[in-house]
């Protein structure tokens, strides 16, 4: 459905109009853009927002007559509560944006569906967007309706406040039922580090975490978290107040999934800065862009996005002057001073597209999308299959370690978070082995297993965790997906992880977190294995904290011919359940079995192995633990031969 902006711009020496769909009653004509210039036509509608450009090109967009007077009443306080934010879950969003590069403004009139996931009717719908922007218009239900404005403290924006708009409801909205809105706000986006600065962070730094903003060769604006561009309802939270704002950033995320989004997009954009490259929630978007006013005037640019569906993502909105350059399943979109680095991203992309292919098909979902940020030194960011990053010359490591993990996300993609991104963690510490190493890949896993030991609950009862089926923490839905990932792998086959990514297909999944996971069954039948159960009961389904392991004792026995038997005591005095791998070494050779040990369980397991025994090794790194994921015995000389006394450990 396209309602919003559906109408005329008329571009002349002066004057840029935009038209409003004929859904309302004809309105007086536009004024002229000077005292001889010819009168508009008169047009079948009202005019919402008019750009009047200077002889600089600097083009101001105003409010027009179209809209109707203020009907916002500015409180003093906020008068929605935090149980009204958290009821309000956004269903589909229809938009239509107007951009003036140069002006770093931005207009919007949206149509959106809300219901209401409480537990109690709701009186009034909260909706927030940035306090850079001004609400203007809201309508409920095709009726104007009266709303106060409160400005709220909130670090979801990077200008540390939130216009939040209360709109009251002639009824009240009964849990489960759906609402829609019309609404129309305006202002301007620049980057702004005021959250950052006001913690004591340096400004220089700061302003390249907070780049979002609006420009005349870039504009990039991420979403939630960074700044809210469009309508959301959240709970305020601040940068000091621990992990509650990455928490509920990682909420807002997760309630997007499955939301209908669509948009329409007008750009005006100075002389001679005609942008080449559109992404609208990851996903790029043809550009048309209207070339008959040449170098010398403002152009018009339009783009759309059909309606698609979110999934564990934010809005956002990209629009750059860039060169485009051809890579390997992707494509990089550069300023021209980094031009010459494009070929060795290209270069880095040959070397992991056949290992990619390998593992996940030979073809991708999608292609890469690579944008080159305004300055080397701003933070990154990924959503899907794009990535906004500085597009520097790197040594070729770097590069390959970077498009293992973004390349992964144009082959594999789910509505479920601890897929979508646990896979491309996967596969990025798997380029680590095919390069390095096993060793170095567990290493790398390795890096992150204290904070999520400090995450999971001591035990199930002390909290519910996180289970990864809604997981909302990247150190869930990444750190341990990923290790996850690693213990399938382990417990079945390269060739049967493989299949089973190879043959899930994400809109086979509803990501609903109370259905299966389609991927134990695919990796059930991949393997021949029936008994998988255990494990997404343990680690998926439910979060069981972390394992804790431990070695209780060694038994060597001498038997026959030079070979030895070794009884291990075993045990796991934590929730979840773990196959880890046994070792016994000795001076001849090693023997390896993978034992599974029950949560809250102890067990025994006899090797036998040629050679006097010498060390017993339990976990190589890739099952994480509540603390050491490395458990090493080392025999003492002094254990008796043949006496089957238990071996202590070398000081």
């Amino acid at each position: 459905m396209r309602f919003l902006y559906a109408g005329i711009l008329c571009l002349s020496a002066g004057i840029g109009v935009l038209v409003c769909a004929a859904q309302e009653s004809p309105s007086t004509p536009a004024t002229q853009s000077s005292p001889t210039a010819p009168a508009p036509p008169q047009l079948p509608g009202k005019i919402v927002f008019s750009g009047t450009t200077n002889a600089n090109g600097q083009t101001t967009v105003t409010a027009g007559p179209g809209l109707a007077a203020p009907v916002a009443t500015a409180s003093a306080a906020p008068v929605a509560t935090d149980a009204e934010r958290e009821a309000v879950r956004f269903t589909a969003y229809d938009m239509d944006v107007h951009i003036v590069s140069a002006a770093r403004h931005i207009a919007v009139r949206a149509r959106i569906t809300v219901r209401n996931n409480g537990a109690a009717p709701l009186g009034r719908i909260p909706l927030q967007i940035s306090s850079s922007l001004i609400w203007q218009r809201i309508r409920v239900e095709g009726r104007d309706t009266r709303f106060s404005v409160a400005t709220i403290d909130s670090d979801a924006d990077h200008t540390g406040q939130l216009h939040e708009a209360a709109v009251p409801l002639p009824t009240p909205l009964a849990p489960g039922q759906t609402l829609t809105l019309d609404v129309t706000y305006a202002g301007d986006i620049a980057p702004n580090a005021q959250r950052l600065v006001g913690i004591g962070a340096p400004g220089g730094p700061a302003i390249h975490s907070d780049w979002d903003g609006i420009g005349d060769e870039f504009t990039g604006l991420r979403g939630f978290g960074n700044v809210v561009w469009y309508p959301v309802s959240s709970v305020p939270r601040l940068l000091g107040d621990g992990a509650l704002l990455f928490n509920e950033i990682g909420r807002q995320e997760l309630r997007m999934t499955g939301t209908r989004f669509a948009m329409q997009l007008t750009d005006e954009f100075p002389p001679g800065k005609t942008p080449t490259l559109a992404v609208i929630s990851g996903r790029p978007v043809a550009l048309d862009v209207n070339s008959s006013s040449g170098e010398r005037l403002p152009g018009v640019a339009t783009a759309s996005l059909a309606q698609t569906t979110l999934a564990f993502e934010f809005p956002s909105l990209f629009l750059a002057v860039r060169d485009e350059h051809e890579g390997p399943e992707m494509k990089l979109w550069t300023l021209p001073v980094d031009d010459g680095a494009a070929t060795a991203w290209s270069a880095a992309g040959k070397e992991v597209l056949p290992f990619l292919q390998g593992w996940l098909g030979q073809r991708p979902q999608r292609e890469l999308t690579v944008l080159d940020l305004p300055d080397a030194a701003d933070a990154p960011f990924e959503e899907g299959a794009f990535l906004a990053t500085g597009i520097q010359t790197a040594s070729a490591d770097q590069l390959e370690g970077i498009l293992a993990h973004a390349l992964t996300h144009a082959f594999f993609a789910s509505p479920r978070p601890w897929l979508n991104e646990g896979v491309a963690q996967f596969m990025g510490t798997l380029w680590i082995e095919h390069e390095q190493g096993r060793e170095q890949a567990l290493g790398s896993l390795g890096t992150s297993r204290q904070a999520l030991a400090l995450m999971e609950p001591a035990s199930p009862g002390e909290s519910p965790g996180q289970p990864l089926v809604d997981a909302y923490t990247p150190i869930y839905y990444r750190t341990k997906a990923a290790d996850v990932l690693w213990m399938l792998r382990d417990l079945t086959s390269d060739a049967a992880l493989s299949a089973a990514l190879r043959s899930y297909h994400p809109a086979a999944d509803s990501g609903d977190a109370a259905g299966p996971c389609p991927l134990e069954k695919l990796i059930e039948q991949a393997s021949n294995r029936s008994d998988l159960g255990w494990f997404f009961r343990d680690w998926v389904d439910a979060d069981h904290g972390l394992p804790d392991l431990n070695i209780d004792g060694v038994f060597p026995s001498a038997v026959e011919a030079g070979n030895w038997l070794v009884a291990v005591d075993l045990s796991n005095s934590g929730y979840a359940g773990a196959m880890v791998p046994l070792t016994v070494r000795s001076a001849i050779t090693s023997v390896t079995r993978r034992v599974l040990i029950p949560a809250q369980a102890k067990t025994v397991e006899r090797i036998l192995i040629q050679g006097k025994p010498t060390q017993v090794d339990l976990n190589d790194g890739s099952v994480p633990e509540v603390e050491a994921s490395v458990h090493v015995t080392h025999l003492l000389e002094a254990s008796q031969p043949g006496a089957g006394g238990p071996a202590g450990a070398r000081p």
